[in-house]
């Protein structure tokens, strides 16, 4: 199993860069991640907005590797942009193209009208953050997260849509391990030999680059994603994304339907970098399975659970 380490398998632990969020601006003391959001795995700190704010984030690099954030959806001007490319620009405009190991950028992401929720949409969506300083070894190794942005007014004071009483953010994220910045370190960490693997080692079809392309739910696999949960009669609203690779998903809940785009299903279409809102009302409780219906997906560990518990009287 490609879950196992050996000599020619990574196995299931592997080294990660990832966003996590701190106390304060001594960067010491990660914020602990409330139970109802646990389920974020190795996701970045959810971010969220009403059209008329501005999200403002000090980011600091404590990666061995540039890295950068760059958003969906939202405004940005050009030093908030987190991507290089060959726009003409220079100085400030540069700096948070790759931000260096050990330094600061702060970013700044109006979110106008056209950055929320349009007319057929619910009142909260999805948008994504990841790094693009070299975005394929970037995402690979982890950096990547979700940010929420719901109608102007519809919001109680902690961010949540008034309309909606449980959130879950679930990306489908295939993860080719043989890209990462981490590579050699875990292959040294987790096979027991420190070797620089060979350029052929690292397709999709050799057994060592194919043992490393994991099929998992926010990191997790084969049913361990946890913290999937809520009551019968709740408004669950889903978040859906998938990341950069040659990524088809057919999210599948078993046990409940949701509503997409004003349609009733229970399976959803979500492609590379897609996000999908998916508003459910609980009425079967239970344990239910929850995965991607592509075959190889599953069967690679593209599966979880969410729990649906009765009430309690008087709730």
């Amino acid at each position: 199993m490609f879950v196992v380490a050996d000599t020619f398998h990574i196995g299931r632990v592997y080294r990660k860069s990832l966003y996590r969020e701190y106390t304060d601006s001594t960067y010491t003391t990660l914020k602990p991640r409330p139970p109802q959001w646990e389920h974020l795995g190795f996701l970045g700190p959810l971010l969220r907005a009403q059209v008329g704010d501005t999200i403002r984030v000090v980011f600091r690099n404590n990666t061995h590797h540039p890295a950068t954030m760059h958003p969906h959806g939202v405004f940005y001007s050009k030093d908030s942009e987190g991507a290089p490319s060959a726009d003409g620009t220079s100085g400030a405009d540069k700096a948070d193209d790759g931000v260096p190991p050990g330094g600061t950028h702060v970013y700044i992401w109006p979110v106008p009208e056209r950055a929320g929720p349009a007319e057929h949409d619910p009142s909260s969506i999805l948008w994504m953050y990841h790094s693009h300083a070299d975005e394929d070894r970037d995402v690979n190794s982890g950096l990547m997260g979700p940010m929420i942005v719901s109608r102007r007014g519809t919001a109680r004071p902690d961010g949540t849509p008034q309309d909606v009483d449980r959130e879950l953010i679930v990306s489908f994220h295939e993860m080719d391990e043989n890209m990462s910045w981490h590579l050699e370190h875990n292959i040294a960490t987790y096979t027991g030999k420190a070797r620089k693997p060979e350029p052929m080692e690292l397709v999709f079809f050799h057994p060592f680059g194919l043992s490393n392309f994991k099929e998992s739910m926010n990191g997790f696999l084969f049913g361990h994603l946890p913290g999937l949960t809520m009551r019968l009669g709740d408004r669950v609203r889903w978040y859906l994304m998938a990341t950069t690779n040659f990524e088809v998903h057919a999210p599948h809940w078993h046990g409940n339907t949701v509503v997409i785009g004003g349609m009733r299903t229970d399976v959803a279409s979500l492609q590379t970098m897609e996000m999908v809102v998916a508003d459910m009302v609980v009425d079967n409780p239970g344990t239910w399975l929850f995965h991607c219906h592509v075959r190889d997906h599953l069967n690679a560990g593209m599966q979880a659970h969410y729990t649906v518990t009765t009430r309690a009287a008087g709730q």
